[in-house]
């Protein structure tokens, strides 16, 4: 179960639940994929609210990774979610929010 103090959220994913977490180092795995310099670019990225799928998986991966899940951003993209796309965006919201708080993450949809 998520801790949400720490920052993880639940979600369901090919129907097995997981824990999500984006850690500093899946944050830096993030900076890196979205050639951003710094956290605050990486804040501002996420804040204009417009993700592709493509940003979906990596933000996804990068939250089972940091939660210590083994998965590639390839075998996300083969998963499907809870409520389909709108499932997969409301993922990366949670998450989002629990990482950097409500003001910062947006709604991805």
């Amino acid at each position: 179960m998520a801790n949400p103090y720490r920052g993880e959220v639940d979600a369901v994913l090919d129907g097995r639940h997981w824990t999500l977490c984006l850690t500093l180092g899946a944050l830096a795995e993030l900076e890196h994929a979205f050639q951003c310099e710094d956290m605050t670019a990486l804040v501002d990225r996420f804040a204009l609210g417009k993700l592709s799928a493509s940003d979906a998986i990596r933000i996804i991966g990068a939250g089972l990774r940091g939660a210590g899940h083994a998965v590639d951003d390839d075998a996300v993209s083969r998963m499907s979610a809870d409520g389909g796309a709108a499932g997969f965006a409301t993922v990366v919201t949670d998450l989002l929010t629990a990482t950097f708080g409500a003001s910062e993450a947006s709604d991805p949809s």
